[in-house]
């Protein structure tokens, strides 16, 4: 998988700097079975319904990202990204939940696994105490790295795929216009941060991408509460 920033831009650096960490992610089992179609059901259904209950969080994260923009353009931005995360995003796993027989009840029941929880925690913290250029740079690993995923595992997904309504989202023109408006809007935000703010939105791109990789793996081991 490779990113799109420019050179010199934060993005550019923060896809740098997490290269190995992206790498690992397109590779890791999750991901090679999805591609191949071999991913078993239970997996697949376990890992969308916590990605439907992340994405409340990830909404309301990117609803406290558009309060806090300092340009009318990301206000409506964010707000827009908001709105996608709850209504189309979610379209794509009510197709799934109709599928797999899960009602409203049932998916209301099913707690988050601790790699969900954390992630969605960690994003809400960042957008409620941290400033603007630290919350987009938080939240952008979630948009960039599921287009790199998707992208990768479109050009190479077994036919007959099961999961191509999945395949084709995330390596669709709609939401590669997303991931570039986010892109830019994280770029646009550093330009005027701060060394030391910088450096935050680079630890914050880390962690999320960190996150990532944790919910991945947490679906693929079907990982729950200890105790």
């Amino acid at each position: 998988m490779k990113g799109d920033g420019g050179p010199g831009s934060f993005s550019g650096e923060a896809w740098t700097r997490n290269a190995a960490a992206c790498t690992t992610i397109g590779s890791m089992p999750f991901n090679a079975d999805l591609a191949a179609g071999t991913l078993p059901r239970a997996t697949f259904q376990h890992y969308i319904v916590q990605d439907a209950h992340y994405l409340i969080g990830f909404g309301r994260a990117l609803s406290l990202a558009a309060a806090k923009a300092p340009e009318p353009d990301g206000i409506v931005q964010f707000s827009r990204a908001a709105q996608d995360a709850i209504v189309v995003e979610r379209a794509l796993h009510g197709g799934f939940f109709r599928d797999y027989g899960i009602g409203p009840e049932s998916f209301a029941a099913a707690p988050l696994t601790p790699a969900c929880d954390h992630y969605v925690s960690y994003l809400l913290a960042t957008a409620y105490a941290e400033p603007f250029e630290v919350v987009c740079a938080a939240l952008l690993p979630c948009f960039w790295i599921y287009k790199a995923v998707g992208d990768d595992i479109f050009a190479r997904a077994a036919a007959g795929n099961p999961y191509r309504a999945w395949i084709d989202t995330y390596a669709g023109e709609e939401f590669a216009e997303a991931v570039a408006g986010m892109i830019a809007a994280t770029d646009h935000a550093a330009l005027t941060a701060s060394v030391g703010t910088r450096e935050r939105m680079h630890r914050a791109f880390t962690q999320a991408t960190r996150l990532e990789w944790m919910f991945w793996d947490s679906a693929y081991r079907d990982a729950g509460w200890p105790v």
